[in-house]
């Protein structure tokens, strides 16, 4: 099975024409940066990490490109309270979040619902799930 992180780092050239968008090596540094941490990082973050191999690159440069890699599925936004976090795992995942330092850890723990149940009870169609499990990081203990 062919994952995206897969395609995308032996392919980019071929998946910006999939999407029928020119190659942008200030979105493929974007990119690699969020692919390359497992820290969530903000778009402040990302942007300082940015400007160390892009020394002209603007923070609305970055915003533009996060929101265009968020579209193409690439990364994924993660909403956390009051903060804007992006995610390179673009796999299914939820995450837990240790409330003394924030920190976000990857989990492959399974959401189980009933889809039916959610529609006919609360006429709501999901299409994604994402939650948090708050508890302490080993740190905090």
């Amino acid at each position: 099975c062919l994952t995206f992180h897969n395609f995308w780092f032996d392919n980019s050239n071929y998946y910006y024409l999939i999407f029928g968008m020119r190659y942008s090596h200030q979105r493929n540094v974007i990119r690699e940066i969020i692919s390359s941490t497992k820290s969530h990082p903000t778009a402040d973050w990302i942007y300082s990490e940015a400007k160390k191999k892009i020394n002209n690159i603007s923070l609305g440069t970055v915003y533009r490109n996060l929101k265009t890699l968020e579209e193409i599925g690439a990364i994924q936004i993660i909403y956390d309270e009051n903060l804007i976090r992006y995610d390179g795992n673009t796999e299914e995942h939820h995450h837990l979040k240790c409330s003394e330092c924030g920190v976000l850890i990857d989990t492959n723990i399974k959401s189980n619902f009933d889809e039916k149940d959610i529609v006919s009870k609360y006429n709501f169609k999901p299409e994604k799930t994402k939650f948090f499990i708050i508890g302490k990081c080993n740190k905090h203990k």
